[in-house]
């Protein structure tokens, strides 16, 4: 039976003679031959099990629209998810200049041409520059992760030595993406977290230190919320082994905690997603690194770097990269690391957002952070049967939850939770089973006291 041929509205070259016409093109009889260099055990064999096409534009519109209807997002529910993407308040102005066309299209985030964007880049590097007080910030990585696994590797080649130090209070996922970006030359070990208070553990960083080891990296908040109160000892430990000190951090903590270059953080990394940028289902990140202005440390930043200098016009200046020769776009694949498609854009947005709070919006922001971080610690506490496994030790926006006591499991609390229209907090029972049946809870300024309330009442209910 001859088999039907299907044009479908939106798919390209879909067309029977246009395939023709293709083959043609490149030599081939069929489908078939065009793929033949492909195992067989590697194609399908027969055809996907597709419904049929939606030829009527108004079919496939109201279809979508009742698939992303069924979406529960944070605008319609009360949430404390974290975990490393937050529900901050985003100003409408963050939007509006990353939506312009001048700032929103071309690739990378940057036309060649476009001096106006390079500003816009070359004012939010400056502005975190100072949050961090730090000389040199690279334009965005993809994510977090990727400044975090980049800034290792970094350490090493600063250092010449292939060991890092990680901790076992990380993301489980971060680790994931460090540990695959640093393969096969760099080896990994973890270090613990205490117990009581989940800061880490000096003896057994001290113990893990010698001549082999590139870096220490350790966050400040953590994971898990914590503020690291042992910082200034984990650098001196770092360095006293010649090991740079690499620090991970939450910049929208930078107004009430103190930066890392103050109590010796070397090398600088983390996520700029809290700062004026929407969880979008998981989205949208950018990664920033940043360094002192030590030649050292600036030539083994593999990502683009924005400067300013005098033109050949008197009192006029312009905008562009700085030090170019040391990436992958005039090295290519003698580059130290290979850099493509930056988050630029979410530079842009998280440097509206700096210059729209300017230095007291971020302390302000901190501040009531920490404070409504503290009023749901000591709401929760109070619920019989919850436990706050590092209740004593200071927290930023983040903390965990136990409930073994209970008898009910993380995720039948956060199941409990739905039905009352709250997302709870990450389930953290199968990342750190140590922690036994907790919840990772969130909150941030978008929380009113009655929201943390209505919580701590919830939760006193479905625990009966």
């Amino acid at each position: 039976m001859q088999q039907k041929k299907i044009v479908h509205p939106y798919i390209p070259n879909s067309v029977p003679e246009v395939k023709a016409a293709m083959l043609r093109e490149v030599g081939a009889q069929s489908i078939e031959e065009f793929y033949a260099d492909i195992p067989p055990a590697l194609r399908l064999q027969g055809r996907l099990n597709l419904p049929e096409p939606l030829l009527s534009e108004a079919e496939l519109i109201r279809h979508v629209d009742g698939l992303l209807n069924k979406n529960r997002s944070t605008r319609e529910m009360l949430s404390f998810l974290g975990a490393g993407c937050y529900q901050h308040q985003v100003p409408a102005v963050c939007d509006e200049i990353n939506s312009r066309g001048e700032f929103l299209t071309a690739y990378a985030g940057d036309p060649y041409e476009d001096h106006g964007r390079f500003q816009a880049l070359f004012e939010y590097e400056s502005m975190m520059g100072e949050l961090l007080n730090m000389d040199v910030v690279n334009v965005p990585t993809y994510d977090g992760f990727q400044a975090t696994a980049t800034a290792l590797r970094m350490a090493c080649r600063i250092t010449g030595r292939t060991l890092v130090l990680l901790p076992l209070n990380m993301s489980a996922d971060k680790f994931s993406k460090v540990e695959a970006y640093l393969r096969p030359d760099i080896a990994i070990r973890r270090l613990p977290f205490e117990p009581q208070s989940g800061r880490l553990d000096l003896s057994a960083l001290q113990a893990a230190l010698d001549e082999r080891v590139a870096a220490v990296y350790f966050e400040n908040p953590t994971y898990l919320g914590l503020l690291e109160t042992q910082a200034d000892q984990i650098s001196t430990l770092a360095h006293a082994a010649g090991a740079l000190a690499v620090v991970g951090v939450n910049p929208i903590s930078l107004g009430v905690i103190r930066p890392p270059v103050e109590y010796g953080g070397d090398i600088v990394c983390g996520d700029i997603q809290p700062l004026g940028i929407h969880m979008y289902y998981g989205g949208g990140h950018g990664g920033f690194i940043a360094t002192n202005d030590d030649p050292k440390f600036v030539m083994e930043f593999p990502s683009r770097l924005f400067g300013i200098a005098p033109t050949a016009v008197e009192g006029e200046y312009g905008f562009g990269d700085v030090a170019y020769e040391r990436t992958s776009f005039a090295l290519r694949e003698k580059g130290k690391e290979w850099v493509g498609t930056a988050a630029a854009l979410w530079g842009i947005t998280a440097g509206v957002y700096l210059a729209l709070m300017g230095p007291q919006g971020m302390v302000e922001i901190g501040e009531g952070l920490m404070q409504r971080c503290r009023y749901l610690m000591q709401k929760l506490a109070a619920i019989p049967g919850l436990r706050l496994p590092f209740y004593e030790t200071p927290h930023f926006t983040e903390f965990v939850v136990n409930f073994d006591a209970t008898g009910k499991t993380a995720a039948q609390v956060n199941q409990a939770l739905l039905a009352n229209d709250i997302f709870g907090g990450k389930d953290l029972s199968g990342e750190f089973p140590a922690l036994g049946q907790s919840l990772l809870m969130c909150v941030s300024e978008v929380h009113t006291q009655a929201d943390l309330d209505r919580l701590a009442e919830t939760l006193q209910e479905v625990l009966k």
